[in-house]
């Protein structure tokens, strides 16, 4: 196939081009969560969201190319290292009611949601669009973009809503996003906990495949 041909692919096209673009700023955002204070994340957040889901709601519709899945590149670790980093930024913020799930019709009780858990979720869909992408194959290539669109539809795409509603009420509620005396101690606390948690669960799973089976 010449070169101009391979150009000519739909991978190429703006709307693909312009939503690779808005993904990988993103992720570079949540990657740098931690240099920004948290009233500065959240009304980032609540203007990259929204952009993210328009530039994915207009992405093409492809038919996949190649028999095996694409390879994932988001391991558990810097799955947890991001929800964790946004998590500690909310603080107090990161929960919230979540209305838009089938479990509601069967509770009793309000469902919780987690903002950074969502917008984890998210990036680890975005980010492995984007590792996928940058290979420059285009069959590759092509794979990802319906794989990224494919998860939109059916997961990601109402995460992403959900999050921007449950960002939306932190900013406008007219609360203080100032961190409150004991905070911040209380969220380095959770963070050692969780990784202390993980590395058990990680040492038990190694126990675990270790143990002989007769």
């Amino acid at each position: 196939m010449r070169m101009e041909e391979t150009y000519e692919h739909i991978v190429y096209s703006k709307n693909v081009i312009e939503f690779v673009t808005v993904a990988k700023e993103y992720c570079s955002f949540l990657e740098s969560a931690d240099n920004f204070d948290r009233k500065e994340f959240v009304t980032i957040a609540t203007r990259i969201i929204p952009l993210l889901y328009i530039k994915a709601a207009v992405l093409p519709k492809l038919e996949f190319e190649l028999e095996e899945e694409i390879e994932k590149t988001v391991d558990a670790l810097s799955y947890a290292q991001i929800q964790e980093s946004i998590s500690a930024k909310l603080g107090r913020f990161n929960d919230y009611l979540e209305v838009f799930t089938p479990d509601m019709e069967r509770s009793d009780s309000p469902i919780i949601a987690f903002i950074g858990e969502d917008m984890a979720d998210i990036y680890q869909d975005i980010k492995d669009f984007i590792s996928a992408y940058r290979l420059g194959v285009t069959e590759v290539m092509n794979d990802a973009v319906a794989a990224v669109i494919t998860n939109f539809e059916l997961y990601w795409g109402q995460r992403l809503v959900n999050t921007l509603r449950a960002l939306h009420a932190i900013l406008y509620s007219g609360d203080s996003l100032d961190e409150e005396e004991g905070e911040e101690a209380y969220r380095d606390n959770q963070q050692k906990e969780n990784w202390y948690n993980r590395m058990q669960q990680d040492w038990q799973d190694e126990q675990d495949d270790e143990t002989p089976v007769f």
